[in-house]
């Protein structure tokens, strides 16, 4: 089977609307989460989001869509799915013949909203009814280029945009594909900002990932694209690292909460260094979950102590642009590709005081480091957890 490579990336998150920016960000300790947001909520103000700081005037005029129908997550999907293609020197005609697999949580409900108002209205209705969809913004991506292959849109929660690419690296290596353009995106919305609120786990300070008195999650927002392409196409092409690994588990443990012992993320992780044909201490790395929740860091630090002897180097970069959801495991996959291809590590935000059971405590500073091998997890609602390992070419 074909050895599959990254070519491509696109990313805009609350940290930098490019690849470039973003990895600047992340080298200098930026954090993009602010109360200070312009969004549309009665929270706005008073708790911290990550929000992107171009409008959608600005995202429509510098992408030439003038569609009303367009949400904001399918402007954002556009953005980074831009910069992929181009990084990767696509053609045309092979943006067509490539797999493309998008990832959301919510979609074109982002402005479910505007809908609720149409009950009530006897004229002029939102225009947004034409693209009330979770795969609204993949249906206008397919048209929008052309995409005649294989096209899918995941949703499993916060792990979505890690199956994306699980999924894209599978297609190529049984020979469906030659080509899969994978990732996720998410953009604040009243449904998400008010259901998080609801399930009372958001932070009213910006979040602190695996620290002892961390008080809950921020939402943000962000797309980020991977162009996942064969070792025999990959002449003369810029390489970022390899998809070596993957793994899916689902520890059905709650609706909304990892197991005690962090069964899902554990089975993920050792499923993906199973397919990498790694052991466990070849790891030099790790993009953690990280969500500065009390159940999430707990037992992803238990699931980490249980499979590591010395758990190596980690960060949340959750503490930079916010928990993006189902744009997350791209974020994070596209993170790990970037401190591949320039041997770096980057420093967690906010960390003071380890959890005492676990006793972890992430990486604080940023270093060059010899890096070969780097995990990125990726863990949803309903126990569904993903690890993807990213290897040095």
């Amino acid at each position: 089977m074909s050895r599959i490579f990254i070519t491509g990336i696109g990313i805009i998150t609350s940290i930098g609307n490019s690849t470039e920016e973003n990895r600047v960000a992340l080298m200098n300790g930026v954090c993009g989460i602010s109360n200070k947001t312009k969004y549309p909520s009665k929270y706005s103000g008073v708790l911290p989001f990550g929000e992107i700081a171009l409008s959608n005037d600005e995202l429509k005029s510098s992408l030439n869509i003038h569609d009303e129908s367009v949400t904001r997550a399918t402007l954002l999907s556009v953005h980074a799915f831009e910069e992929a293609i181009k990084d990767a020197r696509l053609s045309s005609k092979e943006i067509s013949d490539s797999a493309f697999i998008n990832a959301t949580t919510v979609g074109g409900m982002s402005e479910t909203e505007e809908l609720y108002h149409d009950i009530s209205a006897t004229q002029n209705a939102s225009p947004f009814i034409s693209s009330y969809d979770v795969s609204a913004p993949t249906v206008f991506m397919q048209k929008h280029y052309g995409i005649k292959d294989f096209a899918n849109t995941i949703n499993t929660a916060c792990s979505s945009s890690a199956n994306a690419i699980m999924l894209g690296a599978r297609l190529i290596k049984n020979g469906f594909v030659n080509k899969a353009i994978v990732g996720g995106v998410d953009c604040l919305s009243k449904m998400t900002i008010n259901g998080f609120n609801a399930l009372q786990i958001l932070s009213d300070e910006v979040c602190k990932p695996f620290d002892a008195d961390r008080k809950g999650l921020n939402l943000g927002e962000g797309a980020a694209f991977l162009v996942l392409e064969k070792e025999e196409d990959c002449a003369n092409k810029k390489i970022y690292a390899e998809v070596k690994g993957y793994g899916n588990a689902n520890d059905a443990f709650h609706a909304s909460s990892i197991s005690d012992n962090g069964d899902g993320p554990f089975l993920a992780m050792q499923t993906a260094l199973d397919v990498a044909q790694l052991n466990a201490d070849e790891i030099d790395f790790i993009n953690a979950h990280g969500t500065a929740t009390e159940n999430n860091d707990l037992t992803e630090s238990r699931a980490m102590l249980r499979l590591f002897k010395n758990v190596p180097r980690f960060v949340s970069v959750k503490a930079n642009i916010g928990h993006t959801l189902g744009a997350a495991g791209v974020i994070g996959a596209a993170y790990s590709a970037l401190s591949i291809a320039y041997q770096e590590v980057y420093p967690a935000l906010n960390f003071k005081n380890k959890i005492e059971e676990p006793g972890l405590v992430p990486n604080l500073q940023y270093e060059q480091k010899s890096l070969k091998h780097v995990m990125a997890n990726a863990f949803g609602f309903g126990g569904n957890c993903t690890s993807l390992i990213l290897s040095k070419v």
